[in-house]
This record gives structure tokens, sequence and C-alpha cells, in this order.
């Protein structure tokens, strides 16, 4: 898909119904929608509901959510996966780090800490043990 400029992404969420894939800070959520963005697909940022004016002053620091369309979620949750691989392949900090998903389909995916991509154990990596429900 071709980079979409910010008035563009706007245009094509404009009415369109939106779904929050997570909140993040302002720069954070500026980048996740950049990255979205250079690669086609439409994304804002949005404004928490509970957060306005809910919370005493200088209460809680203001919440963001990146927005998208609901048909756009499974590609923007492969962009930040491969954004987290490359992040880690770059520190070295996991051996043999995959930059795509496993190629079955219906496979597990990899644990975030040690990259076994194997059925979970009580919630937890079979491998390494970190806890991922």
């Amino acid at each position: 898909m071709a980079e979409l400029s910010f008035e563009e992404a706007e245009e094509a969420l404009a009415g369109a119904e939106v779904v929050p894939l997570g909140e993040a800070n302002l720069a954070e959520a500026r980048e996740l929608v950049s990255l979205c963005l250079a690669t086609g697909v439409p994304a804002a940022i949005g404004s928490a509901e509970e957060c306005r004016g809910s919370c005493a002053p200088g209460g809680c620091a203001p919440k963001v959510r990146i927005l998208v369309r609901p048909a756009d979620a499974k590609r923007v949750h492969e962009l930040l996966r491969d954004r987290w691989l490359e992040m880690v392949r770059r520190e070295g900090t996991l051996e043999n780090a995959r930059s795509s998903a496993p190629a079955d389909p219906d496979g597990e995916p990899p644990c975030p800490a040690c990259g076994t991509a194997a059925p979970l154990v009580d919630g937890a990596c079979s491998d390494c043990g970190l806890q991922l429900e």
C-alpha cells in the first residue's frame, strides 16, 4: 500500500467505525500512527473518554489512543510485532529473533521473552516460564 498523509488518513477514517488499539503517551502514539501511515494503514490519535476532566487537578497523565478501522487491526498488530522483533534483534536480546509470524497460521505465536513458539503450560511459556495469560 502507498504511504498516507495525516490528511488522507483523516479523510479515510471520517465517518468510519474505528477501534482503539491501545493507549500510549503522545510521543509513542505519534510514532505508531506514523508507522501505520507509512504502510498505507489509516490511523489517528484519539483521547480516552474516561480521562476527560475526571481526574483531580494534577492527577493522571493524559492518555491517548491509537485508532484504526476494525479491518486494519490485524495489519497493525503485524506491524507492531515486526517493529518489536526488529528492536529486539537490534539490541541482541533475543537470539534468532524472527521478523514474521510462524509459517502455520494456526501455530503458536512466539513468546515475547524467549521466542519459543509452543503451547502454553498453565498460561506460561513452556520454555522460559513467562506468564502470558
